[in-house]
Formats: structure tokens, sequence, C-alpha cells
């Protein structure tokens, strides 16, 4: 309505400043001014016909009360989480190359294969070393016969003792070369160090591989680790052994509930962040290294405030409030109370002061309600 007012009370000032031939400033100004007091009138008079409206409507009684529902402010237990964003990774992962140098001439597996600890590889060429094995033992089996007959005539007092300690010396001195020859061949068999699947072959049969260059990759998929990078705030709150959320945007239906396995003992200077570990079993296999995780950790609780909805409170500038019933007389009026508010989570708030237990807050209808509006209680 004051709205109306103040456009027709615009309109006659232009119809007068249209048909006024003076371009007389402090005329204009005088005309202002006095259309000013004109509006400042009229809204005082709007606004005590809406107060005998009101009071009207007051003494009608509460069935014609803005309708609302309530609920009574209680201490409730209260927990604050904070995510953190990491990555997945393998806790079984290796990278395999040979020991030695030597063309690849077989290699048993294929990309994609699931392979157990000890399993064969690959073989690198061995036909040096295996024809040098060879003449190893025959000379040994010579040796071995040598030294058996001259222990023999040691044992009879015949012959010289350096006779009998070359002997013995030429056979010690091949088993150790023999054991050498067959480290060496083992080297060229290359074996699976833990159970998991062949990821990438990086190399061909034919192809010279050497030591420190990658052979295959082999990822395990049964233990798993999510690793997240929090910000050093939070080391007060975060401890080895607290139980936290694990899931993946992948799969949002899956949620595990881990302990926290490992904090870093390092900040990393450049973003201030710490790292935390948390072991998963990857049972069903569907889990893949370097899939995004998110952590969901507590860092705060607490049992001595009252807790109400988040949605109910309101700000001006004054602070945050929110509206409870009072009893006016035989009515129900909703109160406007100014609360101090503490920390909020997932559409709940902690009220620290300005509302006691008991107190019925107005949680549906509130919206529509300013201090002094009359209530219709409804279920």
């Amino acid at each position: 309505m004051k709205n109306y007012i103040v456009l027709f009370i615009a309109g006659l000032l232009m119809i007068s400043c249209g048909t006024d031939h003076t371009n007389d400033p402090q005329s204009v100004k005088k005309k202002i001014r006095e259309y000013r007091e004109e509006i400042a009138v009229l809204n005082d008079k709007i606004t005590e016909l809406e107060d005998q409206l009101g009071a009207t409507s007051n003494s009608s009684g509460q069935e014609n009360g803005m309708k609302v529902r309530v609920e009574e402010a209680q201490i409730q237990p209260f927990s604050e989480y904070f995510e953190a964003t990491g990555e997945l990774e393998a806790e079984d992962e290796a990278f395999i190359s040979p020991e030695v140098s030597g063309q690849i001439t077989e290699i048993y597996v294929v990309e994609g294969q699931n392979v157990k600890k000890g399993q064969l590889l690959a073989r690198l060429n061995t036909s040096l070393i295996e024809k040098n094995i060879n003449e190893v033992k025959t000379q040994l089996a010579y040796a071995e016969t040598m030294y058996n007959k001259q222990n023999e005539l040691w044992d009879k007092n015949i012959g010289s003792e350096r006779q009998y300690l070359d002997a013995k010396n030429q056979v010690e001195s091949l088993q150790g070369k023999l054991e050498t020859l067959q480290a060496q061949y083992k080297m060229s068999l290359i074996y699976s160090p833990i159970n998991g699947y062949i990821e990438t072959i990086f190399q061909k049969k034919g192809e010279l591989a050497t030591p420190g260059m990658q052979l295959m990759q082999i990822v395990g998929l049964d233990k798993m680790k999510v690793t997240a990078k929090i910000s050093e705030v939070y080391l007060p709150v975060v401890h080895e052994g607290d139980t936290v959320e694990v899931y993946f945007p992948s799969y949002p239906e899956l949620v595990f509930r881990k302990p926290i396995t490992r904090i870093g003992h390092v900040v990393d200077k450049q973003n201030r962040t710490f790292k935390v570990q948390v072991s998963i079993e990857n049972r069903e296999g569907i889990l893949k290294p370097n899939l995004l995780a998110s952590i969901v950790i507590n860092n705060y609780n607490s049992g001595n405030h009252i807790v109400v909805p988040s949605r109910i409170i309101r700000e001006d500038m004054k602070g945050s409030y929110l509206y409870v019933e009072q009893k006016d007389g035989d009515q129900w009026v909703a109160k406007k109370k100014y609360i101090t508010m503490g920390k909020s989570y997932r559409k709940k708030s902690e009220v620290l002061s300005g509302l006691e237990p008991g107190e019925k807050i107005i949680t549906d209808g509130y919206s529509n309600v300013t201090d002094g509006t009359v209530l219709q209680i409804v279920d």
C-alpha cells in the first residue's frame, strides 16, 4: 500500500513539474521538500492503520494466528567433520628389472595376468652361463676324484702334505666358482616378488634387458591405502588410530570405516600439509590404484550445548536470531531471540547462548512470522 502512495505522489510531482513553467532550482527543491513531508505524514497514517488491523486480528483469537510448528530446544551431542581428498595406492607394487644384462629369450606372462609370488616371469639368454657351469662341473668331478685318492694316500702317510692340500684347494675353488655361476644363472631367471597382476610389460622378447631398466610392472590389489594431505592446522585433532570414513566418488555406495594407520612426521614446507594414510582391504578387487578418494575426519565433539536446525537461524544487523513461542495473555506469539552460534555441520548448528533448554523454537513457518505475530501451533 505504501508503494502505491509513493507512486501516486511521484506522479503528482511529475505532473506538477511538467505544468510548472519556472526553471528556478529553489522552487523545485521547495516542492520536493513539501512532497516528502506529505509522504512522511501518509506513512505515519499507514502504520497506524496497520497497527489497528493487527490489533483486530489478535483479538479475533488464536485460531486466526499464523500456523507454525514448534520443537523443544534440547542439549544434544554435536560433532563436526572435515573432508580431505586423497589418492588410492597399492601397498604391493613392483617394477621388475633384471639383476644382470642379457637378451630376453622368453616372456612367460601377458598383461593383465594374475601371478603368484615366486612365479617365473621371463628368462634371459643363459647359454653361455650354462656352458660354463657344465665345464666347471666336469672339472670339479675330476678334482674331487683326485682329492679322494690323495686323501686315501694321506691317511696311509703316503705322499706329501703339499699334494694333499693342493688337491683339497682345487676342489674348494671349483665349488666356489660353480656356486657363482649358478647364482648368475638364477639372476637370468626373473621371478615375481609379490602376488598381483601384470599391469604393463615394457620390453619384448629379443630385446636387451639391463639392470635398472623396467621390464614389467606388477600391482597387487588385495591391500590398498589412501594417502591424503591435510593442513597443519588439524595436527592437534588428528591422531593415529582415529576411526575415519573413506569413500570414493566413483563408488558413492562404497564406504569404509577404518583407523588411521599412519600420520606423516614432516610438514611440507611448500603447502603446509602433512600426510595421513588409511589401509583398506580390496577383497572384491573393484578399487584401482590412483582412484580419487575422500577421507571424512572428526575434528570436534560436544555434548553441552543446544543443537537446532541451521535453516531456522536468520541474521540482521544485530546478529543471529531465531523465533520461539511465548505466552501473551491467552495467546501464543512469536518472540525474536538473539543467539550466539557455535559450529555448524550437516544442517545442524550449536547454540552457545541466548536460548534455554525447554524453550519451544519455531521450526516450520518461521519465515512468515515477525516479533509479536500471533501463532497457531499445529502438529
